[in-house]
């Protein structure tokens, strides 16, 4: 039916649950920028790092604009008087996302339908609102690079979804046509009417992590109890 499936990752392909409010994230944390000599109480840290969070997004424009945390990793070590590099800051983000994970898992049927899509000659992307340096390792992680013919992170390319900008560097980037590509994302604004509004079709599939439901789903497909499985006979024939 369709030659091209564009995936959103979190609460679509994967299921994961973080905690950045809690103490214990912010005291390792602080150690880490410790032991490179920059020194930070874990309130202060946190109190610093989202400051420097809203003035990246204030600085790249705000609306669908999105920021690189590498650059607050960075300038946490820099307003310390501490020189990093780029290998440093992108560790320390890592390690960041590490402490605040409480788990990732694949949803049951996702590699089995990534995999009959390559074997079957589709092409298969990403499309996601994140930041590489938590998101790539996690997609290593999960032992799904293999899988995607391109990787398109919000974080490197300073939109996010619903903007059509974003869409639209990914179709001119692959040079994919909008009506032989189908949209499959978790989240109704960003995932569905993102892609709508960008000429493309759109499943939605609702999981434990999608924003609250406003009423019904302007979808092309619906999968409402979150059964990854059930895509399959909906959108691959």
């Amino acid at each position: 039916m369709y030659q091209n499936y564009i995936f959103d990752f979190y609460g679509t392909l994967a299921d994961i649950r973080t905690d950045e409010e809690a103490p214990e994230l912010w005291e390792r944390v602080s150690e880490l920028y410790r032991e490179q000599g920059a020194v930070y109480k874990p309130m202060e840290l946190k109190e610093e790092f989202r400051r420097l969070e809203r003035e990246e997004t204030k600085r790249c424009g705000g609306g669908y604009a999105e920021p690189d945390l590498i650059k607050v990793f960075t300038n946490l070590f820099v307003n310390k008087g501490i020189l990093c590099s780029a290998s440093m800051a992108w560790q320390t983000a890592v390690s960041f996302r590490s402490f605040s994970r409480k788990y990732i898992r694949c949803y049951d049927g996702v590699v089995e339908f990534l995999s009959e899509l390559k074997e079957r000659g589709k092409g298969v992307y990403l499309l996601s609102n994140a930041q590489a340096s938590f998101t790539r390792p996690e997609i290593e992680m999960l032992c799904l690079t293999k899988y995607f013919d391109g990787i398109f992170l919000s974080s490197e390319h300073g939109q996010k979804k619903p903007s059509p900008v974003f869409f639209r560097k990914l179709l001119e980037e692959y040079q994919l046509k909008p009506s032989e590509c189908v949209m499959i994302g978790n989240d109704e604004e960003t995932d569905i009417a993102g892609a709508q509004r960008s000429g493309l079709s759109a499943l939605y599939i609702h999981t434990a992590i999608s924003p609250e439901k406003t009423g019904r789903v302007k979808a092309d497909y619906c999968v409402m109890d979150g059964d990854f499985r059930k895509i399959r006979t909906w959108i691959l024939v």
